[in-house]
């Protein structure tokens, strides 16, 4: 398959997104190890194929650093690391004292940034690559989940910087999600009726599945994507519909 011999590290790849882009590997025929604080509920699986997982917190430099070690001991190589682990709750500015809205920074900026500079060495060795998955919050206002949104538009920043000082040796490149549908969709859209009223507003029509973004990711950390650096992929199924289109009173569709 596609990826046969590589060996992936997904970050928070225990459920939603992450176990998506997980799955997505292990189709590929990838080895796959995740991480994260607590262990799947169930082990993350595909093809008749199962991740590994490795319990972590992405945090502790130092912990980082061995768990980079421990794979590399284990498989010999690091082909790709797929920064994912982040995310946040609602919480609007004026509710939470600066270092509540710090520890989200730290998850979703430092944390990709502490693994990336683990990664680096092993690696430049396979001549690999590194895929930070980001959002659209980092690209427009994110009212609720402002420091979020930050740290998003600054993970961008640094792929491309990254991008830039680490060639040719290993590749930067970022995904840019927007809205996708994972078992805590209902937490952000509320009932079914809620997630296809927000689906609705997506140009295709759907809230992304994480399969799309893993199949994304693996794009990336193919041969196929051989001369792609310094990018950002936007999966946002088209994007949102600008609201002055409903909200005018002229050239409305009959």
């Amino acid at each position: 398959m596609e990826l046969d011999g590589r060996v992936v590290v997904v970050t928070g790849g225990t459920r939603g997104v992450g176990a998506g882009i997980a799955r997505s590997f292990l189709e590929a025929g990838a080895e796959v190890v995740v991480c994260a604080r607590r262990p799947p509920v169930e082990p993350v699986s595909a093809d008749g194929r199962t991740a590994s997982f490795a319990a972590l917190d992405l945090r502790d430099p130092a912990a980082v650093e061995e768990f980079f070690a421990a794979v590399e001991g284990r498989y010999g190589q690091l082909d790709c690391l797929v920064n994912n682990a982040g995310g946040t709750p609602y919480r609007l500015l004026g509710e939470g004292g600066a270092q509540r809205h710090a520890r989200v920074v730290e998850l979703n900026l430092l944390a990709p940034m502490t693994a990336s500079l683990a990664a680096y060495p092993r690696l430049r060795e396979t001549r690999g690559s590194v895929v930070m998955i980001g959002s659209v919050s980092g690209t427009r206002p994110s009212p609720g989940t402002a420091a979020y949104g930050a740290a998003k538009a600054g993970l961008e920043s640094l792929a491309r910087s990254m991008a830039v000082e680490w060639a040719p040796e290993v590749r930067v490149n970022s995904l840019v999600l927007g809205m996708v549908r994972t078992e805590l969709a209902h937490l952000h859209y509320g009932d079914e009726a809620g997630i296809a009223a927000v689906g609705a507003t997506v140009p295709l029509g759907r809230l992304a599945d994480p399969s799309d973004v893993g199949a994304a990711a693996v794009f990336l950390a193919s041969g196929r994507a051989g001369y792609v650096s310094g990018a950002s992929l936007l999966v946002h199924g088209g994007g949102e519909r600008p609201a002055f289109l409903d909200a005018a009173t002229v050239n409305k569709e009959s």
